[in-house]
Formats: structure tokens, sequence, C-alpha cells
């Protein structure tokens, strides 16, 4: 929206006529809101710009719509306009299928199976469906593993299977997690795990291979990158096997790397405008901000402040403001001084979160696996604004989009907020 602004402002000097088209479209915008078209949101970082997000809510009051899903699946909605996109795994008849439903009503407009193989081994807090989908308003591209492969798969908006691709192996204990992400005119998918593990870029028209780039630890972890432009170059960041770096993700080639902190990483990375900032991990608990701006091997250089104490391992964090907020999947949740890592207050807020951060309207939403959603105001000290229970635990991460937050539980998914015109909440 700032980009827009900007836009109005410059067209202001030179032709009014052309501003006031701008002002009409930026305003347009405004009215509609944010997509949050893929993992964690259109920023990747959990946060939405958006005025509005419903604060307070129970399993019967404030819900828009409540639409079972069929299956299981830790993934999380993502929005486009006037659809709802997710996956899920149908475990008696091993489906995977993508779903899509009415924004506005939680209708069930399709439902695909992608494939259907047997399940994979996995850790008890994953699922068969784990892996959130995206889209660039065209496509919707899905991420599963068939047996021993990654497979990523295509789809329009009227259901039909475009293309389906595996781009590689995968191999790991505790099962598959990746997300891709758009960039451009790829699909970008992180393959780390306990062999040949890489980074692969798909053309996202076709699904064939534009990049791959090699993961010399070959060792797993389930770290969505996040894309930044830095110095005037895009930075693809990333935390995971071993190691913590930045690609060019337009060719996959490495731009900065730092050694460790720890070998296995869950958390996707958040920034500032100035320090990008993880949080994991195993064996050893970190939470590290970076300077994201050096070459070559960084790790004598690039840390600006750390801690091991209350780090998280799966949930990723947030940034609002001048404070980094984050939950220990113990439930301690933490939030520090972003810029000198001085810790404001720490809180136990409930027994076990798995699903990450969102922050909207300068509050936290945290989250927990028990279904109830504590809203936090950062600041230096602990600030409850409000606890909501829905009723039946969570395990994904939410959405939030146009007023609207989106919240996937075990059985059902929940557009929380105000029903829309003419139709009756429920």
């Amino acid at each position: 929206m700032r980009r827009f602004l900007l836009r109005v402002s410059h067209f202001k000097a030179l032709a009014p006529t052309a501003a006031g088209l701008l002002a009409l479209i930026c305003a347009a915008s405004l009215a509609r809101g944010e997509d949050w078209p893929c993992w964690r949101g259109p920023r990747g970082d959990g946060s939405s710009h958006e005025a509005g997000i419903p604060t307070r809510w129970s399993g019967s009051e404030n819900i828009a719509w409540k639409t079972a899903i069929p299956g299981l699946g830790h993934a999380s909605p993502i929005v486009w306009h006037d659809r709802v996109f997710l996956i899920s795994c149908i475990g008696d008849t091993t489906e995977r299928v993508l779903v899509c439903l009415d924004r506005n009503t939680g209708r069930t407009l399709w439902q695909r199976t992608v494939f259907k193989a047997p399940l994979e081994k996995k850790h008890s807090l994953n699922s068969f469906a784990s892996s959130t989908p995206a889209t660039d308003g065209q496509r919707v591209y899905v991420s599963f593993l068939d047996v021993n492969k990654m497979m990523i798969a295509a789809y329009d908006f009227a259901g039909r299977q475009l293309w389906l691709e595996h781009p590689g192996v995968f191999s790991s204990v505790h099962g598959y997690c990746s997300s891709p992400i758009v960039y451009e005119d790829t699909l970008i998918i992180n393959g780390d795990h306990d062999g040949d593990a890489y980074l692969v870029a798909l053309d996202r028209a076709t699904g064939k291979e534009i990049w791959k780039t090699p993961r010399e630890n070959k060792t797993r972890s389930y770290c969505t990158p996040i894309i930044r432009t830095i110095d005037g170059q895009p930075q693809m960041i990333l935390s995971g096997s071993k190691s913590v770096g930045a690609y060019d993700p337009r060719t996959g080639a490495p731009i900065w790397t730092m050694d460790g902190p720890t070998e296995q990483f869950v958390a996707s990375m958040v920034d500032n405008g100035k320090l990008v900032f993880l949080t994991a991990g195993f064996p050893e608990h970190h939470i590290l901000a970076l300077r994201p701006n050096g070459r070559g091997n960084v790790t004598d250089s690039a840390v600006v402040w750390r801690t091991t104490e209350n780090t998280s391992y799966v949930p990723s964090p947030v940034v609002i403001g001048d404070y980094f907020l984050v939950v220990a999947d113990n439930g301690i949740a933490s939030c520090y001084a972003a810029a000198d890592g001085q810790r404001q207050w720490k809180q136990r807020i409930g027994r076990h979160y798995s699903a990450s951060l969102i922050s909207a309207g300068g509050l936290a939403y945290f989250l927990s696996d028990d279904g109830v959603t504590k809203i936090i105001k950062p600041g230096p000290h602990f600030d409850l604004v409000a606890e909501n229970e829905l009723g039946e635990s969570c395990y994904a991460s939410p959405a939030a989009s146009d007023g609207h937050l989106f919240i996937r539980a075990d059985h059902h998914l929940y557009c929380i907020g105000p029903a829309a015109e003419g139709q009756a909440a429920r």
C-alpha cells in the first residue's frame, strides 16, 4: 500500500487526472483488503496490514461460517478474492485432496483428489497434509510427499489439474512439510531432507525445473523461505540444514551463509527491514538477530544479538514495530526489543503451541493446540487484549483476509467475523 501512496503522490505532481484514478484504485484495494496467498500471508511473515481483523469470538459467536473439512491436515488455508483453498488427507482412502470453498459462505465449490499413495512415516505432531498451498491468482499450487518423492501440482480455479511434477526425492522420519512460494514466474520449494537436499524453482506455467541448488549439509528441516530486497538485490532467506543462508531467488546462487546455530529448523524467519530473525531448533535452541547484507560466510560477523531461553522450534515468530514476539512449543511466550534483544516480558500462556503467530492491527495472535487464541499487545509489559476459545483442537496457522480470520481446526474451517451481506452467521 505504501508503494501505491508514493505513486499517487508522484502522479499528483505530474498529472492530476491520473492521480485521481490511482487514488480510486488504491481506495478500492483498501476496501477489499488483502489476500492471504501462501504460507504466512502476502509477505511470508504472518503480518496483515488490515485494520478490523476480529479480536473477539467463541465457537458459536462472531462466526461468519463453519465448514466441515474432509480428512485431516495441518496446512493453513489460503485466500484469494472470493476463494479459499486448503489441502487434506483422507486416511481411509489415502487420498490427498485439494478443496476450494466460497469465501463468503463456506460452501464447497469443488474437491479434487491430487493422488493416492501409501501414508508416509511421520512425527506424531505432523500430518499427511501439512504443506500450505500457494496461489498467484491464476493457479493454485499444492505440495505433498509421494512415497519417497516431493510432488508438486498446479490447478486452475475451476479445479482442472494443469501439471504435476516430482522435482526430487525426499526422506525424513518426521514426514513432509514443504510449502511452495511464488516469485516472479517461478514456484520455489525447499527440499531440505536427510539425503541429497536441495532448493528448487519450477516454471509456474509448466512445472519444469528452472534451477536447482544443492544444500550441502543434507539434513532435514522444514523452513519456508522469505524473500526480501536488500541493498537493491532480492534475497531468498531461510534457516535449515545446519545453517542460515540467503540465495538469489532468480538463479539459486548463494549470497551469504552462516554456520549453525543448530542442526534442524522448522520455524520460518522474519525481518524488520534492518535485521532478520530466527528461532530454532534441535538439538540446540536459539533466537538470533542477524544482519542480512553480508557476502560469503558471515558466521563471525552477522549476529547482532542472541538468546537461548524459551525459544520456539515449530511456531514461527512475528515482528510488530519495535518488538519481536515468539512462543515456545511448551507455551511460554516472550517479547523482545527487536533492536538489541532485551526481553520485555515472558509469560506462560498455554499448554502447547504448533501454529505460527500472526499479527494485525498492532496485535499478536497466539493460537494454541487447544484452540485458544490469546491476543496480546506488544510492549514493555504483558498486555492480554482478548482470549478466545474455539472448542476444537488447532494445529494449522491462521490466515487473515478482508476483515476475517480463517482458522483450520481438526474437523472444520472457521471464518471468524461478520457474515457476508445477505448471509446469516452460522
